[in-house]
Parts: structure tokens; sequence; C-alpha cells
């Protein structure tokens, strides 16, 4: 199994939720000149998170060899490599009608007329690493050739051209047992390539419909998972995404770790759909879930308040925690939801979320023992808010309560150390406050 992170652009064409997309990947192992890109063995951690741009399906139809290139320049200069994203991908459209003479896949002259290759060689140059979609079925959505019967063939062919990363998809399968096979039999392939690259499967969401997935499976195979229908630039459809993921977390949590991940799809912050405080929720749930952090915008006209949310360290460091671990929703009360993540050195992730759509912001009151299984405060700890400001709220004890005041449709993100390790590892803040 490939696990080759680090952060990535991605580029998808397929639909009328076309996007382009940019992945951040991190690694647990760091060295001195950074994060360390290498294969994701039992010891190691990997980690992700993303960004996308949205377009019409029209655009699927352009050239978009530029828009990379220039986007490859804004991910090198405007702090976004500085935080981690390293990846630009290809999704759907990209491809020629047909395979070459040889059946190798081929990019589109028109959209692509320097071809991949050169393409990877740019993404390169900028210290950056290119990502590119595929199929597992007869045809991709938008349907250009899909990768059945040639699977060793495209997964050379993509190691050729120098990719990072995989995404591939499960439309035009005509069975569960081929969309299986498929997905495994991809996977080997690019192990035969030699080449580390980054396994981004969709294998669940089409299996979801029929019967439960085999999670232990399809991490055995895959590096993330899609699980659930696609995101739109709406607040009901993160709502949506939130219900599915706590409905399941019990059969989809455990399996989430080092090596593998559960992605609920891109973050659409940036875009016109969400407010502020419904920004902020997607952030701050998406860190704590784990997730691939792929956003769903346009960098070359973000907002300063969206990209400081998107670049914001102390947030990214509860998503790329090092103790591997995916958060969960704890409770729901009241038109209220609280999620817990457990981090590294016994210090755990809280965010309180206000789902009530109507109003001002509201109080809510959580006693300290309910939090991290009883021991996130025990005897005490630091707590500290991420979201929507950053300050520190002071130490509390095990037997006290924690009042926080909540935006309609927002939420405050916290961490919470126990103050037997502060003085060793607070570390989560940065030095700006």
């Amino acid at each position: 199994m490939k696990c080759s992170l680090g952060i990535y652009n991605f580029l998808d064409e397929s639909s009328s939720l076309s996007h382009f997309v940019v992945f951040l990947y991190f690694f647990a192992l760091i060295t001195e000149q950074g994060f360390l890109i290498s294969p994701c063995y039992s010891l190691e951690l990997c980690f992700q998170i993303g960004i996308s741009f949205l377009f019409s399906f029209a655009f699927c139809f352009s050239s978009y060899e530029k828009l990379f290139l220039q986007i490859a320049e804004i991910m090198a200069s405007d702090g976004w490599k500085d935080v981690g994203y390293e990846y630009i991908c290809i999704d759907d459209c990209w491809m020629a009608p047909e395979r070459d003479s040889k059946g190798r896949l081929q990019a589109d002259p028109k959209r692509f007329p320097g071809g991949i290759r050169r393409l990877a060689n740019y993404v390169h140059s900028k210290g950056l690493k290119l990502g590119i979609y595929a199929d597992v079925g007869n045809k991709t959505c938008a349907g250009f050739p899909g990768s059945f019967g040639y699977y060793d063939v495209d997964a050379q062919t993509f190691a050729d051209w120098g990719v990072d990363l995989l995404k591939f998809d499960g439309c035009y399968c005509d069975s569960i047992q081929h969309l299986a096979e498929g997905y495994k039999q991809m996977s080997l392939a690019l192990n035969r390539t030699g080449r580390s690259i980054v396994y981004s499967c969709e294998w669940p969401l089409y299996m979801w419909p029929i019967f439960k997935p085999n999670y232990t499976e399809i991490r055995e195979y895959c590096n993330h998972w899609r699980n659930f229908a696609d995101i739109y630039d709406s607040w009901q459809s993160i709502r949506n995404t939130l219900d599915w993921t706590s409905s399941n977390q019990k059969i989809i949590v455990p399996v989430a770790g080092p090596g593998g991940w559960n992605d609920p799809d891109m973050l659409v912050i940036g875009n016109f759909g969400l407010s502020r405080d419904q920004q902020i929720t997607q952030m701050a749930l998406w860190a704590i879930m784990a997730a691939p952090l792929l956003m769903s915008n346009d960098l070359r006209h973000i907002s300063p308040e969206a990209k400081a949310l998107l670049q914001d360290k102390d947030v990214i460091a509860i998503n790329q925690d090092r103790l591997g671990k995916q958060g969960y929703r704890l409770r729901k009360e009241n038109n209220f939801e609280v999620w817990e993540r457990p981090l590294l050195n016994l210090a755990w992730a809280v965010a309180i979320v206000n789902l009530q759509e109507i109003g001002g912001p509201r109080s809510y009151t959580i006693s300290v023992t309910s939090l991290g299984r009883g021991l996130a405060c025990n005897p005490d700890c630091l707590v500290t808010e991420l979201l929507p400001e950053k300050r520190k709220l002071g130490f509390y004890e095990w037997t006290s309560s924690l009042k926080t005041q909540i935006n309609p449709t927002g939420t405050v993100l916290l961490r919470l150390e126990r103050t037997s390790s502060v003085q060793f590892s607070y570390s989560a803040v940065s030095d700006s406050l």
C-alpha cells in the first residue's frame, strides 16, 4: 500500500459540481528541513489536507494547463506550501477520448497541450507534487476511458509521468465484484511500479447502497476513502455529511488511523454558500474528524478571512495530530452537538456546535468530567479556544464546568491539555497569543 503524502491541488472537471482541488498532505515524521515525504509503513503516520476550485461543467471542455501553472505558483509563493499544502491534482476530463496505439491513456491536447509529464515536472520544480484522476470501471464519470482491463498499464503510465497521487473513482463498473477487485488490482499495480503514489479510493461510497463495506479490507489497499455523497457549497450539505458521519461513527471511526483515513469530501470554505460561522464549523469538524482537507475554492480570488482560516496552523495541528486518532460525536442535546478527539500527550480537542439556524448566540455549559472519557481534565487542564478566536480560557479543575457562547450554525473549537503535561508539551497555540 503506497502512502507518499504531502499537500495537493486537484482539478475536477467532470460535472456541474466540478472542482479544482488543492489537497494538503502532512507526514508525522518531521525533519529539520520540513515534512518528510516517504512511503507509509505501520509505524509512520500519514495525514492529509486540501483545497479545491468550483467550476461549471462547461469548464470540462476548456484549457486548464495555464490554470495549473498559475495555481502552482500561488501555492509555492502565497503561504500554502509553507503550512503543508503540497499536491496539485487533476480530476476527470483531463484525458483524450481514446487511448493511444499502445493502449495508454493520453492527455487531451487542447486542455493539456504540453502533456502530463511536463506539467508534473513544473509542479515538482515548485517543490509540489502532482495528482491525477482515473476510474475503476469502463469509463470515467464524465465518459472518458476507464481503467478496467488496463490497471497495470495505467499505473505504469502514471508512474512514468511522475504522478504522486491517484484519485480512483467508481463509475461505470458492471458489478460489485468487479468494483472490489478493480480497487485491489490498481493498488497492487501502483505498488509494482516502484513509485510511491497516494491511493484515494471511492470504494465504500459505491458499496454502501448495496451492503456494508468491509473497511478492514478497504484500508489494506487504500490510503483514504470516500463514504458519503459529494459536498455542495451549502450548509445543508455540511449538515448531511456530519449527520451521516455521526450515525455511522461506530463503524468508520475505529478503522481510521495511520495509513488509512475516512474522507468526508471537500471543504467549501472561501466560496459563497456558507456564512463565516458555517465555514468555521466545517474547518473545526474536519479537524476533529482527521479528514483530508480538500478545499473547494479559487486561490486566485480567495478572501483574506477564508485564507486565514484555511491556513490556521493551530487548527491544522489538530487535524494532523500525530496520535492519529479520528474524533467522534460525544453527545447531541438541545440543538447542540459536542465532538471530541484524543490528541498526543493526553491532550483533547473539543468542538461544540450550535445547530440552531435562527436567533442570536446561545450559551452552552458542560461539565469537564464528561470530556475526554473523564480524563481530559483529571485532575485539571488548561483550556485554549482556537476558533472562532484564539485565546486562553484558563485552568479548569476536574469538577468544574465550562461555559461557552456560540453563534447560530457556528462552532467553538477548544484544545484541552492536562496541566501535568503543559509545562513540557504546550505548543499547540501560536506565538501570536
